[in-house]
């Protein structure tokens, strides 16, 4: 059985609760002046099907257009295969006002800002969590949840008060949680991920067409 928890905002954009994670924005923003270098919200219907969990916003990507995946390589693939399976209206992703819109899919982080390197702390995805927690707790069921990466599978054990052993990430694993959602794990698409074909188009493909047969069911 699930512990209640204390309710908690899906998203605070004023949120300055990881202090490396602040400074770094700060120097980012001096650095580039034109970028959002804040917190990034969640994006899509807030009573979507499908919830896709990435881990943190890019550089040069979210980080700078202030929207999830959006500019950067690792949302080229996430996006032209949403729109394949009938989640967004369109196939790619530049800008906030280039007139993208999900269907049934939401799309948010385990990490809500661009840590340095690209690797947030365990104690700054755990700091992170709550957001998470509450975005799945409005979320309905059945439903879901696409985990890109193992940080994002945990995060999502954690936000639901779940064993991590019980549930081990691994590319195309799937989980009908306690709550009746199901958990699909992807590897990340991030250029890395694509480039040395650990993960391929038609690898990913096969996920998202997973989770569009699970929502139709």
């Amino acid at each position: 059985m699930r512990v209640k928890r204390q309710a908690s905002k899906v998203f605070d954009p004023s949120c300055r609760a990881c202090p490396r994670l602040s400074g770094h924005l700060e120097s980012v923003r001096a650095e580039h002046p034109d970028y959002h270098a804040a917190p990034v919200p969640p994006f899509g219907p807030a009573r979507a099907k499908l919830l896709v969990v990435g881990l943190a916003p890019g550089r040069h990507g979210a980080n700078a257009t202030g929207r999830v995946f959006t500019g950067d390589h690792a949302g080229v693939l996430l996006y032209e295969t949403l729109h394949r399976h009938g989640f967004a209206n369109q196939a790619n992703s530049i800008h906030e006002r280039d007139g993208l819109r999900l269907n049934q899919c939401r799309i948010t982080n385990a990490v809500k800002c661009l840590p340095p390197a690209n690797k947030p702390t365990a104690e700054e995805v755990m700091n992170c969590n709550r957001f998470l927690a509450a975005e799945l707790d409005s979320l309905p069921t059945p439903g879901v949840i696409l985990a890109l990466g193992a940080i994002a599978h945990k995060a999502v054990l954690r936000a639901r008060q779940l064993k991590q052993g019980a549930y081990p990430f691994g590319h195309g694993s799937e989980y009908q949680l306690e709550d009746g959602r199901w958990l699909i794990d992807s590897y990340h698409c991030s250029r890395y991920n694509t480039q040395t074909r650990r993960l391929t188009s038609e690898m990913f493909d096969c996920v998202i067409a997973r989770a569009r047969k699970l929502i139709d069911l």
